[in-house]
C-alpha cells in the first residue's frame, strides 16, 4: 500500500475514471447549529429563533409576503390595504406590576400591525386553559382583553377556547391576530431604512422584561418597575402626520432593541451606529441589569417603538412624538450608516465602540 500521509488527493472518481479536482473550487457551507430538538432559545428572539423561522418555517410556507418578515404583513384585498399579524403570548406570571397576559395579547398584535402604518380594527383571541385553572382567574384575563382592546380602539370579532390536561400549560396560553387598514401612500418596512436616516425610540428600555423577572423571581430594586404595555397606534398616526414618509417602525419586544435593530440592519443591508449615551435607560432597570448581568438592549419591550425617519424630517417626527403619552420620553439614539452594512455598533461613554450582536437565545425566558 503506497504511504499517502502528508498528501491530497485531488481527483475525483466519476463512474470510470478519475478527474482531477481543482481545490480553488472547493467551498465550505456555514455552519448551522445542531440542534435535534427545539430548546427554550429558539423562542428568544435571537439568533436561534431566526434560524428556526428562516430554515424551517420559510422554506416550509414558501411564499414572497411571508419572506418578507416584517412584524405584520401588508395584503392587498378588494382594493384595500391591509395589515395581518398574528402573536401567541406564554408570559410567567400571567399578572404583573402594569399588566397582564390579556391587556398584553392585545397591544402585542394592535402594536404589530401599528409598525405597518396600519389603523388595527379587528382582532380574533383564542384562549388554551389548563385544567385546574380558577374561574376567577379566567375572568380577570378576559375582561384585561376587553379593557384593552376598548383602550386601543379595536373589536375582538372572534376566537376559540380550548382546554388541555392539567400539567401541560402553564395556567393560559393566548392568541390573537389582527387586521387593519393601511392609509394610501403609507410603505413602512424594515427594507426601506437607508442611510442617513435618524434612529429614534419612543421611550425608556427594558422596563418590560425587568418588571417580569422581579415578580417571577421575587427581586427587588429599590422601586418597582412596571410594564410598559401599551398600544402604539395613536403614536404611530401621529408621527405620520408629521411625516407620511416614515421608512421603518419595529416595537423591540422578544430580544429588545439590540435585536430589532440587528433584524433592520439585515434587512436593509445598511449599518447602525447608537450613542449608548442618549439610550433611555431607566436608573431600575439599569440596577436590575447590573445586579443580574444582562445588557438592557436585549431586554424586552411592550410599549415602545423605535423608528428609522429620514434627516429632514427627524425633528418633526420627534416634536410629534413628545406631544403624545406613548411618546413622551422619545429620543435621538443613533443613524443608519453606508458603513459596516448588516451590523449595528454602540459608541460607548468611553470613547470607544462595541458591536451590539444578534443574542443567541434569549436573556430572560417566558417574558411575553
Amino acid at each position: 500500500m503506497a504511504d499517502t500521509a502528508g498528501t491530497t488527493d485531488t481527483t475525483r472518481t466519476t463512474g470510470t475514471a478519475a478527474e482531477p479536482v481543482d481545490p480553488a473550487e472547493w467551498t465550505c457551507p456555514a455552519p448551522l447549529r445542531d440542534h435535534p430538538v427545539v430548546v427554550m432559545g429558539h423562542g428568544g428572539g435571537g439568533a436561534l429563533s431566526a434560524e428556526l423561522v428562516e430554515h424551517l418555517f420559510v422554506p416550509a410556507y414558501g411564499n414572497e409576503t411571508l419572506a418578507g418578515l416584517a412584524d405584520s404583513a401588508a395584503l392587498s384585498l378588494g382594493g384595500a390595504r391591509l395589515a395581518f399579524s398574528t402573536d401567541s403570548y406564554v408570559v410567567r406570571p400571567l399578572f404583573f406590576p402594569g399588566g397582564c397576559i390579556g391587556d398584553l395579547a392585545v397591544n402585542g398584535t394592535v402594536n404589530d400591525l401599528a409598525m405597518s402604518g396600519a389603523r388595527a380594527a379587528y382582532l380574533s383571541c383564542a384562549f388554551i386553559i389548563e385544567e385546574g385553572t380558577e374561574l376567577s382567574v379566567v375572568r380577570r384575563v378576559a375582561q384585561a382583553v376587553g379593557t384593552a382592546a376598548a383602550a386601543a380602539g379595536v373589536t375582538v370579532a372572534t376566537g376559540d377556547t380550548k382546554v388541555v390536561d392539567a400539567g401541560h400549560g402553564d395556567g393560559i396560553f393566548v392568541n390573537t391576530a389582527g387586521i387593519g387598514l393601511i392609509p394610501e401612500g403609507v410603505d413602512i418596512r424594515p427594507q426601506r431604512a437607508e442611510p442617513g436616516d435618524v434612529v429614534i425610540v419612543s421611550g425608556p428600555i427594558g422596563m418590560h422584561g425587568v418588571a417580569i423577572m422581579s415578580v417571577r423571581e421575587g427581586l427587588e430594586f429599590g422601586v418597582e418597575v412596571s410594564s410598559d404595555t401599551a398600544p402604539l397606534g395613536g403614536l404611530v398616526q401621529a408621527m405620520l402626520a408629521a411625516a407620511p414618509d416614515l421608512h421603518t417602525l419595529r416595537d423591540p419586544t422578544r430580544g429588545g432593541l439590540g435585536t430589532a435593530l440587528n433584524e433592520i440592519a439585515a434587512a436593509s443591508g445598511t449599518g447602525v451606529v447608537l450613542n449608548e449615551r442618549a439610550l433611555p435607560v431607566p436608573e431600575a432597570v439599569s440596577a436590575a441589569c447590573g445586579f443580574l448581568g444582562l445588557d438592557p438592549l436585549y431586554v424586552a419591550n411592550e410599549g415602545r417603538l423605535v423608528a428609522f425617519v429620514p434627516r429632514g424630517r427627524a425633528d418633526a417626527v420627534l416634536a410629534a412624538m413628545r406631544a403624545h403619552p406613548q411618546g413622551a420620553g422619545a429620543a435621538v439614539v443613533g443613524e443608519c450608516v453606508a458603513d459596516h452594512p448588516g451590523m449595528v455598533v454602540a459608541r460607548t461613554g468611553f470613547g470607544g465602540t462595541r458591536v451590539v450582536d444578534l443574542p443567541l437565545g434569549e436573556q430572560l425566558p417566558r417574558i411575553c
